[in-house]
């Protein structure tokens, strides 16, 4: 009952709006922890498909900072949907503060498999997701479906959070399951010609083909850690780990580190939605 109360004491924190970029702090051993964050509509000839989650809330006594980066396709409903339910489903798990690994892939699991009940309402379309989860400002537990990436930085060296999940390198999976990866030249190796990353929520029409359980890493915040980027595929495909962790460290302000990134992709004609937060660890 305790859980439940908490739960619903956080849940309008949670659920938040949709803004192109913003910013704001919470606090940690080190001093505060600032975020920012900005996304743009690619140059694709369909409404914006990207949605985020930045915030601070409290809960049993503690401070948690969510941030999440949900890059849709084939329509906006279900990364909307996980905008709205995903950290709610997390944090309403009773394991949730001994185990945080399972209750985030449970919640993985169960959201996807709410999203298929909810079909057609949420459509044909799917979403990756990557998460963080930064707990009193000196634990970091990240989790991800698909191509949207978390990288942290340690002592100024990127470290990738998070595993990209694509066709090509999950091939043996999908096949076991029945589909086939295509490799057409001048393309992107695709789950059944249509998909080109491996795992995802939603796509009802190909789910027997995918996965949707997270990898799930976690990570101590000491003093050697800075700087937190996650962003979606649309940086990542013009952009190194490493020249986003140097960019980012480069100004103090993470809402403007945030709009270099994007305004970098931008230069290096990345067409694809571009959503980016830059989470700065210690000041």
């Amino acid at each position: 009952m305790d859980n439940l109360c908490c739960f619903r004491s956080v849940y309008s924190q949670v659920v938040g709006g949709r803004s192109s970029c913003s910013s704001g702090k919470g606090r940690s051993h080190q001093g505060p922890v600032k975020y920012g964050f900005s996304l743009v509509k690619g140059k694709a000839n369909h409404p914006m498909e990207d949605f985020h989650v930045a915030k601070f809330v409290h809960s049993q006594g503690h401070e948690l900072g969510l941030f999440a980066i949900y890059d849709g396709h084939l329509g906006d409903s279900v990364p909307a949907y996980l905008q709205k339910h995903l950290f709610l489903n997390i944090l309403k798990d009773e394991e949730f503060w001994t185990d945080p690994n399972r209750s985030i892939s449970k919640a993985y699991e169960r959201t996807d498999q709410a999203i298929l009940s909810h079909s057609p309402d949420l459509g044909r379309g799917g979403s990756t997701a990557v998460t963080a989860i930064l707990i009193d400002g000196h634990k970091l537990w990240i989790a991800n479906v698909g191509d949207s990436r978390a990288v942290l930085s340690r002592r100024g060296q990127a470290v990738q959070m998070s595993i990209d999940h694509e066709p090509n390198t999950e091939r043996g999976s999908i096949e076991d399951r029945g589909g086939f990866v295509s490799n057409m030249p001048g393309d992107v190796a695709r789950v059944n010609g249509q998909l080109a990353v491996s795992r995802a929520f939603g796509d009802k029409n190909l789910k027997t083909h995918l996965r949707s359980d997270p990898d799930v890493q976690s990570s101590d915040v000491g003093s050697e850690t800075d700087v937190l980027i996650l962003a979606s595929d649309g940086l990542w495909k013009v952009m190194s780990n490493q020249e986003a962790v140097d960019i980012a460290r480069k100004t103090k302000d993470p809402h403007k580190a945030a709009k270099q990134l994007v305004a970098e992709a931008l230069n290096r004609d990345s067409k694809d939605d571009i959503s980016c937060i830059v989470v700065r660890l210690k000041g």
